[in-house]
Order: C-alpha cells, then structure tokens, then sequence
C-alpha cells in the first residue's frame, strides 16, 4: 500500500524548509522508458528481464535507474529499448539519447566516466521529471500527475513522469536534467517559474531543493550563498572545499558574477523543523542553518 498523508500539509505547501535535500547519490541517470504499471520498487515491476539486468548493472555501478513516461500515456511504445542516459557532474552535465534491441548493448561504464556512450546521441534540450510515483507514495500521484499533465502541455516533449526520485514528502517534485536540479512543494506556477529559468541557464531559489549529487550541507552552504548574493546562474555557485567540525561543515564557496568571481566562508549546522501538520509524511525534516557567511575576498574580474 502507498504511503501519504491525508490532508495538504506543510511540507507539500512550501511551508516547511526545502533547501539542502537534493538526493546526494543521484549523479549519474538511466531513464528507461516505461508506460507502466510500475510497482513501488523497481525491482518488483513487470519488466523483460534484460531491463532488470541494466537495472541492476546501472545500480551496482552508481548510476541512478528510473523509470519514465510520457505524460498521461499509459501505452506501451513497442519496439527497441527506448532510455536515456545523463551525467549531472562537472561542470558540462549532458543528456543522451538511444533506442535497443539488446539492453546489454548499452556502455554504462562509459557514463561512469562522464562520456557519451557511442550508441547514445546528445540531447541539446533541457528535460523536465516529475514524480508520479503513487504506488510508492500516494502524494506523489495525487500531486504530480495534474503537475506533469500542465507542464507537458506547456513544455512539449520535454516534460516525462518518473519513478521515485527521492523526498516523498516535498511532492510535487521536479527534477530538470541534465543538472540535476531539485524543487520540491512545486505549484503549477512554481514549476513553469522554475522550467523556464532553468532553460536560459538559472535556478530559482523558491522551492529549490539543491543539486543532485552534492552533499546536503554543500547544498545548504551554496543555497545560503545565493541568497546572499543573488546570484542565480547554475554553475554561478560551487563549494570548493569544505572540512567537518563536529555537527557543523565549513566551507569555501566560490560565486561568480558579471561582477566577477569571490570567495565566502560559509558554516552550517544541522537543524530540526517540527511539522504543524503532525502528518507521517514529516513529523520532523531535518534542514541547516546558516551559522556564519563572510566574503573572504573581493570580486575579481
């Protein structure tokens, strides 16, 4: 049975604290195009067993599997393997693109490596996953699908349902590829906002859960940077080191503008928000606050 809450509760209204919870293992994606039903987990999905095995190799190699479809399509495309494959690393993230007869004929340890596998074709437009996943979780459906259905028609081609991306309770959850940029509690408004911003190359920082891949209190550090700053270009912000002293992470963050590149010490430290909704979607999320922000150097063009 899925999981969920019976009522809209602060943490689907953007009431409760979304920042720093980007899923931390997700930086590099198999997309497999799937019209479903899908099951709450994978590997419990009605699938050929081929597709199971590249499910496997993709989870025993670090690369996240998903399962996608179309906007309210519940029909099976037929003929080849359709997936896709994407690295949300570095600082040239890239989609691509392929169709198999033979699942196993797909080069995943090259995606480990950040490189295109040579049967895979680059994908020069944005895409766009929203969680839809009721059987793992019934907010999901219940918020995500009217959310995929307008962003697809507003965004066609661009816009797919997906399986399970992690943090259930922030539903409706938006994932835009190849970056992997997270938004979560995501209104129709909310996610066109964001989608559009994301296509000329910016984040918004409502509702921005983080980037995949990047540990939460990196993600916390960077979100308080651009708060700061202002800066909204998505590789505008980066941690570039950080060290762990007891419950807090200090790190030095580099933003670069129009004005040119500085340098903050930024420390965060963990935190509790105690939900009003008393819901078992999310008595308590853990978040960070910021303890200390100081510009280290000047902007230096």
């Amino acid at each position: 049975m899925a999981n969920g809450c019976d009522h809209l509760a602060a943490c689907h209204t953007g009431e409760a604290p979304i920042l720093a919870s980007a899923t931390v293992g997700a930086r590099f994606w198999l997309l497999i195009e799937h019209s479903g039903p899908w099951a709450a987990y994978l590997d419990q999905s009605r699938l050929p067993d081929e597709v199971h095995a590249l499910i496997d190799r993709a989870t025993s190699l670090g690369i996240r599997p998903q399962l996608i479809r179309r906007p309210g399509h519940r029909r099976d495309h037929g003929g080849p393997l359709h997936v896709f494959v994407a690295s949300s690393t570095g600082d040239e993230p890239w989609l691509a693109e392929g169709f198999f007869e033979r699942p196993d004929d797909l080069d995943l340890a090259s995606v480990m490596h950040g490189v295109v596998p040579a049967s895979c074709i680059l994908v020069n437009e944005p895409m766009f996953l929203v969680c839809t996943h009721g059987k793992r979780n019934a907010c999901c459906a219940r918020l995500g699908l009217p959310l995929a259905r307008f962003l697809g028609e507003n965004l066609p081609g661009e816009v797919w349902e997906t399986t399970h991306v992690g943090g259930d309770r922030y539903a409706a959850n938006l994932v835009c590829l190849p970056h992997g940029l997270y938004y979560g509690s995501m209104s129709q408004a909310a996610a066109i906002a964001a989608a559009n911003a994301y296509r000329h190359g910016e984040v918004v920082l409502d509702r921005f859960r983080g980037r995949a891949g990047i540990p939460e209190p990196l993600q916390a550090a960077e979100h308080f940077v651009r708060s700061h700053t202002g800066e909204l270009s998505v590789g505008g912000v980066a941690v570039e080191s950080s060290r762990s002293e007891s419950d807090t992470t200090v790190c030095v963050v580099r933003c670069t503008s129009q004005r040119g590149t500085s340098r903050f010490r930024v420390v965060v430290e963990p935190a509790v928000f105690t939900a009003p909704c008393g819901t078992t979607c999310a008595e308590e999320i853990s978040t960070y606050r910021l303890a200390e922000l100081r510009q280290l150097t000047p902007a230096l063009t």
